[in-house]
């Protein structure tokens, strides 16, 4: 049940093509709109930690796990050199609730993790972001779309996987029509960005 180590691992040692020193414009206009505002942040999946201390430094207190310990060494080199205080940790978004109390985080935020589950991982995921938000906890997820052409990179995800992964459990206030920003072959693959409330 537990995502493959090896490959995160391997893409790690060179830059990986989402690791663009910078945060995802999408996450970006979330705060310059106001929709994530300063709280408790949980960043599934947060890499070298570029989204979470965008949050970090609006004024959340926030916390990236990721399962590769060269992406969360990083992401606390970035703080310490930027003087922004976030923490990070290694930790497996599906085990959210064996590293966090229920309830405990205000927003919860996926840049690209999502797409990288498994079926079977999708729903135990939902539950864990679920368990991990306080009720009008508000979830964030920003994956590939079946809009992109190609099979290059990961899975492409449809706004029906998405309504039928989180429509239970949350409600789902958009779904929009966005971009990542990359090193892949297309610079600006097209992207889903899912808003919902616990």
């Amino acid at each position: 049940m537990h995502m493959m180590f090896r490959d995160w691992e391997e893409a790690y040692r060179g830059v990986p093509p989402w690791d663009i020193g910078r945060p995802q414009p999408a996450i970006e206009a979330l705060v310059h709109d106001r929709e994530i505002l300063p709280g408790k942040v949980l960043d599934v999946g947060c890499g070298t930690g570029e989204n979470a201390l965008l949050l970090a430094r609006h004024g959340s207190e926030v916390t990236g796990i990721d399962l590769v310990e060269e992406a969360v060494k990083a992401a606390r080199a970035k703080a310490a050199e930027r003087h922004v205080a976030a923490s990070f940790a290694v930790g497996n978004a599906l085990d959210l609730d064996q590293l966090f109390g229920e309830g405990s985080f205000d927003t919860v935020i996926d840049s690209g993790l999502f797409h990288a589950l498994s079926d079977e991982e999708r729903p135990v995921y939902a539950r864990q972001v679920g368990w991990a938000l306080r009720p009008g906890g508000g979830y964030f997820a920003l994956c590939f779309s079946d809009k992109e052409p190609g099979d290059w990179g990961p899975r492409r995800i449809s706004r029906r996987e998405l309504e039928e992964t989180f429509g239970g459990l949350f409600r789902i206030n958009y779904i929009k029509e966005t971009h990542f920003l990359s090193h892949a072959p297309n610079g600006r693959p097209q992207a889903y960005l899912l808003s919902a409330t616990k």
